[in-house]
């Protein structure tokens, strides 16, 4: 059962109105479906649309971000469930702590940066939760590549395939969470090549 979800999401407002409309959705659907979100806590950007839309349709959000971002108030003044940290690695940590699940919609260096870092957990079987790349329009087939180009130039096993999923529709992320293979700490077994 997904009872809480971390969203990895951007907080440019530049980007293209589809990916407002997707994090929208997303909101959505989470709320919808009785899952509390956690995420950056962000008020620009995917990360206030998704805020918003979970907000807009009774769900429960909580936003963790270090005290240096609330100090130039970045945060989303709607949303009520706040964690400040010291430090980004102590906002990394808790944003995985006691999660269901992972999913990354398209965002930036910040994304990308927790995005591989909790791959890497996962390879080493620190963290054992299914992760949902959302490769909306093909967004993170660059990424994909990379990690296919990992493995066979071994530096990644097969095995490392499962590490992620991937949905490519918001309407698919919840079926990707829930048919997720399997992973357990034994991982650090085969995490060397």
């Amino acid at each position: 059962m997904i009872n809480k979800v971390t969203v990895y999401c951007a907080s440019s407002d530049k980007v293209a109105p589809k990916y407002f409309d997707a994090a929208e959705a997303l909101g959505k659907l989470c709320a919808n479906n009785d899952i509390e979100v956690i995420f950056g806590g962000g008020g620009k950007g995917l990360m206030a649309k998704l805020a918003d839309s979970v907000l807009q349709h009774e769900g429960q959000i909580t936003g963790i971000m270090p005290k240096f971002m609330k100090e130039v108030e970045w945060q989303h003044k709607e949303v009520k469930n706040f964690i400040f940290t010291e430090t980004m690695s102590e906002r990394k940590t808790l944003l995985i702590k006691d999660t269901d699940a992972i999913i990354a919609l398209p965002g930036g260096c910040g994304t990308l940066e927790e995005l591989l870092e909790v791959i890497t957990l996962k390879r080493l079987g620190k963290f054992l939760k299914p992760i949902i790349v959302f490769n909306q329009d093909g967004f993170y087939d660059p990424l994909l590549k990379m990690f296919e180009n990992c493995i066979q130039e071994s530096f990644m096993r097969p095995e490392h395939r499962q590490i992620w999923s991937v949905a490519n529709k918001v309407e698919d992320i919840l079926i990707s969470i829930e048919n997720a293979p399997l992973w357990d700490q034994n991982a650090i077994n085969f995490a060397a090549v």
